[in-house]
């Protein structure tokens, strides 16, 4: 839906931590509705956040809350992620997302200069904006090893699948922005451009889709299918449909 209603997305403050509440228990029914997706944090979490100047919010000219996301940082500042981003309800399909993206990356940037952003996510609308803001899809590998991140997929109904591979692959797609790959990108302007179908950072071969986001969508349906397919009989022949059954049944619809 389009709102109309301007909204205005900043960094937040201690004075926003009003909104800890409605922002984690938004998260939660988000998380819920989908079966997958943010990890849980309390308020106390969200609220520290806020205070440390690593949040940027969306509110109204009224003072309503439109969007969220923060800042956490992993081995040691070398690697940031963008976590946790939620919109309300009646402001999804108004730009929020992508204006909070844009505005987290940009002081996840300040904040971390020399880190690599990354992030895990199963939606498409994500990845594109992702995509606009330089990140590439990578392999598990090259993200973090901080065990505590991947702690934080544990509330996630497809975990077991997580594991199962070694987390070295899910459900959910890796991009990455490296500053050192796109400084190089940068400074290679008088080179003959790369494939349409491929971009070469740091000696790899990366796949850009160029563009052909229908290619990429049927692309990630596959994976999904190939990763639920041992689960699939195991669902199906459950007698009561149990609550990892209910959120597992999201993407077992997909196909």
């Amino acid at each position: 839906m389009e709102n109309k209603q301007p909204f205005i997305v900043r960094v937040a403050t201690a004075d926003d931590a009003r909104y800890a509440e409605q922002i984690t228990e938004e998260m939660a029914a988000s998380a819920k509705a989908r079966g997958t997706g943010i990890a849980r944090r309390s308020p106390e979490y969200i609220r520290q956040k806020m205070e440390e100047g690593k949040a940027v919010i969306a509110v109204t000219p009224d003072g309503q809350w439109v969007g969220f996301c923060y800042i956490e940082a992993w081995s040691h500042g070398k690697f940031v992620a963008n976590s946790g981003l939620i919109v309300s309800p009646p402001f999804r399909g108004s730009g929020a997302a992508k204006a909070i993206k844009r505005k987290i990356f940009e002081l996840s940037r300040q904040k971390y200069p020399e880190a690599k952003i990354f992030g895990l996510t199963t939606t498409l609308a994500v990845m594109k904006i992702n995509s606009e803001l330089g990140y590439v899809p990578v392999t598990y590998s090259e993200l973090t090893d901080d065990d505590e991140f991947w702690k934080g997929c544990q509330s996630c109904v497809n975990y077991e699948i997580l594991m199962s591979k070694n987390r070295k692959n899910c459900l959910c797609t890796a991009m990455l922005f490296d500053p050192a790959a796109q400084k190089k990108k940068e400074a290679e302007t008088t080179t003959a451009a790369p494939a349409a179908s491929t971009q070469r950072i740091n000696g790899k071969k990366r796949r850009t889709f160029a563009g052909n986001w229908k290619l990429f969508e049927r692309w990630l349906r596959f994976k999904r299918y190939v990763l639920l397919k041992p689960y699939r009989k195991k669902d199906e022949a459950a007698v009561a449909g149990g609550p990892v059954q209910e959120k597992r049944k999201f993407f077992l619809d997909l196909f």
